[in-house]
């Protein structure tokens, strides 16, 4: 009886097998397919009535009869890009566009030149002279530029600017006088190849020695230092913080000036906004001329920077300078200076 008994309860547990594997196949044979792509629109209905392997009743047709019929033609899916931009890239920063008024350059100015048009001032007290006051009242603006508008020191395109400033030296220990000013104004052509840039251009300088200063020094020879110079330059991005650079210029017309001269030095920048915290800077400039028998001077500045948004450049630091004077209508004075000063370009 007990072997009975066995022998059943074997075989009802076999049957159950039987039943679970026949339901879980008739389950697997109703899952629906998933496909990479969508079935374009009507594309089922005209399958299921094209199919010749039997008659479609959407009412009684079963999965069976469902999984015979032909593969649907599928369409690629809508929400997948056909092209892929790196994460936080700009997909129109690489497209040339005309700018009006660009709020930036191409080629920006050198950090230690001298003669360059911005705003800036500088304290100093020369061996044997007064405290002095060099100040710059001036800039460099953007006409157009035709170009890409890519971030960072790296630009592709060309941009023309003009430029303007008054460089003028006051007494401060002689109620301010001023003791001369030089007066530039200039057109540069910029443009931009990834990491080298070029400059040609025009610029016209002229040296005045002021009225107060010849009055109380009546024996003073008066020059009328001028220039009106073409220039070409080029600069190389070592880094995206670090340039070098060199530039010729030849005067068409000059007045007690000779014809050529030439700069060249190296600078490290932020190029990137600072925000309120800032970075380092520091250039070294050599400027040769001429008239100096192809001497000159050695600018050396250090100190901190910050950089806007909009490209603008604050520092404040130390001024080294080594040669004959600033002021070109002393062009020929021999003329150490060590201060600290202020620059704003932009």
């Amino acid at each position: 009886m007990n072997v009975s008994r066995h022998r059943c309860a074997i075989a009802l547990w076999i049957a159950v097998l039987c039943v679970d594997a026949a339901i879980a196949q008739r389950i697997a044979s109703l899952e629906p397919r998933t496909y990479d792509t969508q079935p374009t629109p009507g594309a089922i209905t005209a399958a299921l009535n094209e199919s010749q392997a039997m008659s479609f009743d959407p009412y009684e047709t079963s999965a069976a009869q469902i999984a015979q019929l032909p593969p649907l033609p599928m369409a690629p899916l809508p929400f997948i890009p056909q092209t892929i931009q790196p994460l936080g890239s700009n997909a129109h920063a690489s497209v040339w566009q005309w700018q009006l008024l660009p709020k930036d350059s191409i080629y920006p100015v050198y950090l230690a030149d001298e003669k360059a048009s911005r705003l800036a001032g500088r304290f100093t007290r020369p061996e044997g002279d007064n405290l002095l006051l060099d100040g710059t009242l001036g800039g460099r603006f953007g006409l157009f530029r035709f170009g890409d508008r890519s971030n960072g020191p790296f630009r592709h395109g060309m941009q023309l600017d003009i430029e303007g400033s008054a460089q003028v030296r006051l007494d401060m220990e002689e109620e301010a006088d001023v003791r001369s000013v030089d007066f530039r104004a200039g057109v540069p052509l910029s443009f931009g190849f990834g990491r080298w840039q070029t400059r040609v251009g025009y610029y016209h300088l002229s040296s005045h020695t002021g009225d107060e200063f010849l009055l109380k020094n009546p024996d003073h020879d008066r020059l009328n230092f001028s220039r009106d110079v073409l220039f070409a330059g080029a600069a190389f991005w070592i880094t995206e913080r670090l340039r070098t650079y060199g530039e010729v210029g030849w005067a068409f017309y000059s007045d007690v000036s000779e014809q050529w001269e030439f700069m060249f030095g190296i600078e490290y920048m932020p190029t990137a906004p600072t925000g309120w915290r800032g970075a380092p800077f520091a250039a070294a400039h050599a400027h040769l001329r001429e008239e100096l028998d192809y001497g000159g001077s050695l600018t050396l500045q250090a100190g901190w920077a910050w950089r806007g948004h909009d490209g603008a450049l604050l520092r404040l630091g130390a001024d080294f300078y080594e040669g004959k004077s600033q002021q070109w209508s002393f062009f020929d004075k021999y003329e150490p200076l060590i201060g600290f000063g202020m620059w704003y370009d932009y």
